[in-house]
Parts: C-alpha cells; structure tokens; sequence
C-alpha cells in the first residue's frame, strides 16, 4: 500500500505536465518574438537618428540609405529610408525609417504575420542653411 494518494493517481502528475508543456513552450517563444521585435524597433530609430544626422550634413542622395543601414544589424533588403527636406520650419531634413521585421522564431512565426516599423527623425539642415546668407 502507498502512503500519499490512493492507488492510480500516479501517472496524473505526468499526463498535466503532457498537456501544459506546449502551452508553456509556446509562451516563452512568443515572450522571446516579441523581444525581438521592440529590439528591431529601437534599432530602427537608431537607424533614422543616424540617417537624418548624415542628411543634415550631405547632399548625397544615398548618404542617409547607407547610414541607416551600418547603424545597426538591421537587414538592408528590409530596410527603406525617405528624405525630405522640409522648408518650414525653416531648413530641416526629415528622414523616415520603414523595416519589415521577420517573425521567424520556430513556431510562433507560423502564426504571426510579419511586423511593419517606422521611426521618424527631423534636425536643422546644415547645408540648407550654409546657403543662407548673413542677416541684413
């Protein structure tokens, strides 16, 4: 005879962690996409800082494409940057981030759809205004 639970409660315990494990598994996969995915979205307004700071600088057309893309790990074919150059307020550059970031954890990106990121950056346009010329 058994002392701590009547005869055939023994697989019991066995049979409940079968059936919460991959509901447990599927938590921490979605727990660790969407870490993944505030990451990529801090990486994007890194990325549009360094643009609109290299656009604030160059006429370069593909200067502010090129430093969003070696601001960080972000992957260039997902990547797509806009600059305009505003005139109100008077000489500012505003550059705006896109990326798709993949949800491509196993499992979980099966039934996620890929996430769309933006970021947003404005800053005085330095070679706007080395155009202006001196009050009078």
């Amino acid at each position: 005879m058994r002392v701590g639970g009547a005869a055939g409660e023994g697989g019991q315990t066995t049979v409940e962690l079968a059936l919460t494990l991959p509901l447990v598994a599927l938590s921490a996969l979605l727990v660790v996409q969407i870490g993944l995915v505030v990451r990529a979205d801090a990486l994007v307004s890194h990325a549009a800082r360094e643009a609109v700071r290299t656009a604030a600088v160059s006429r370069d057309p593909g200067a502010a494409s090129r430093a969003a893309v070696a601001a960080g790990p972000l992957r260039a074919d997902r990547l797509q940057t806009t600059v305009n150059r505003l005139s109100h307020p008077e000489g500012s550059v505003e550059v705006r981030v896109r990326y798709r970031c993949a949800t491509d954890v196993p499992l979980v990106g099966l039934l996620l759809p890929d996430v769309d990121l933006s970021a947003v950056a404005v800053m005085r346009d330095e070679q706007g205004s080395a155009r202006v010329g001196p009050a009078q």
